[in-house]
């Protein structure tokens, strides 16, 4: 790794978090020169794997727009052509011969499970599977993930806080579809969207359940207003965005996440329940929050940003949604925003609207509301 020039993205001269750690390093060296054959790697974190191996051509499967933006850029910064990758997001129909397998061991246990059942068709007994991850990544649940879907799992020793994990594919087990997406029916005290189905996909943050965060929020949103374009930054499922749609029929509602897995949750959703109207009433973008949104041209942006980038805790992404946002937005146009209390959002939001209003709190949660002059 210390042989590439490696950068997370957006790139950020004043971040010193690394585009890899020890679980990516340990991963390469316990490969060496074996690989060889139709290499397959999941859940490559700013793709510094696919970087390394290049020379492999390997195909790369992700979750992330961002991870696949920052594999173009690393294989840029190192002089790579960029087709000696091949970009599939988890979405996409997974190669149909697997002979290297590397799995680096994603946070959602069901997003690794549902990637293992669609992969495990390719997967054949001479394939090589190797899992990486930090120690604390890594648990019983991961390993029986392994050995349910593909065959017989074991891990090794770790080293500076990483471990491997290495599986023996088994053809004789049976190969069943992925027990995903799955669907569930909203509480009926959230608003317009009270009752509705929500379609969820694997690696949707609360798949099984509406999290208290979105629920506080959906009971505080704003009322109809008529001709309006509303984004749902940060969409999941979509909940939110198809509250607003279901209070306000002449609204255009804009989908944004850089998750693949959210934004086919979302379009599920609208489907379910706007039916044929989902073509008229949403949008669906997968991107880098607002960065593709034309200045000036969105009434209400409606947003729960997150609070970390994999393991490392960053207001980072919460801040370029902010600014996204302001940009994106019309002179009157409102930010409405979600947060825990202890984050401090209303200060960021005073700082780059020059006002923030508190809609609803409680003791967990605050509603924010800022306006652009």
């Amino acid at each position: 790794m210390n042989e590439l020039d490696l950068t997370r993205y957006p790139a950020n001269p004043r971040d010193q978090l690394r585009a890899w750690d020890a679980a990516d390093e340990y991963l390469l060296r316990h490969l060496g020169d074996t690989l060889h054959g139709d290499v397959v790697v999941f859940g490559d974190r700013w793709g510094a794997l696919v970087t390394a191996l290049a020379a492999h051509r390997p195909t790369q499967i992700t979750d992330s727009f961002l991870t696949q933006e920052a594999t173009r850029a690393n294989l840029k910064r190192n002089g790579i052509d960029e087709g000696q990758v091949r970009l599939l997001s988890t979405r996409d129909t997974p190669p149909n011969r697997v002979d290297a397998l590397l799995v680096r061991v994603p946070k959602n246990l069901a997003l690794l499970e549902d990637q293992l059942h669609r992969l495990a068709p390719a997967v054949h007994e001479g394939t090589v599977v190797v899992g990486a991850g930090m120690v604390t990544e890594i648990h019983t649940s991961t390993l029986r993930a392994f050995e349910r879907i593909l065959g017989p799992t074991r891990t090794s020793l770790a080293e500076r806080k990483a471990r491997l994990i290495f599986c023996a594919p088994d053809p004789s087990l049976p190969r069943t579809p992925s027990p995903w997406p799955v669907s569930y029916a909203l509480p009926d005290d959230v608003g317009p969207a009270s009752g509705r189905t929500v379609v969820n996909h694997a690696g949707i943050f609360c798949a099984d359940r509406l999290d208290i965060g979105t629920r506080f929020l959906l009971r505080h949103l704003p009322g109809s207003r008529g001709q309006e374009r509303v984004v749902d930054l940060g969409c999941g499922n979509g909940v939110v965005g198809l509250s607003m749609a279901l209070a306000n029929p002449e609204a255009e509602v804009l989908f944004v996440d850089e998750s693949h897995q959210a934004l086919a949750s979302a379009r599920a959703t609208c489907q379910a329940n706007l039916g044929s109207q989902a073509g008229a009433a949403a949008r669906f973008a997968t991107g880098d929050g607002m960065a593709d949104v034309e200045p000036g041209s969105v009434d209400l942006v409606l947003n729960n940003p997150p609070f970390h980038t994999h393991r490392a805790t960053t207001d980072d992404t919460a801040w370029r949604m902010f600014t996204g946002s302001r940009t994106a937005l019309r002179r009157g146009g409102e930010l409405w925003v979600i947060g825990n209390r202890h984050l401090g959002y209303h200060a960021k939001l005073r700082r780059l609207f020059g006002n923030c209003e508190v809609v609803a709190s409680d003791p967990k949660f605050v509603v924010l509301r800022a306006v652009k002059r």
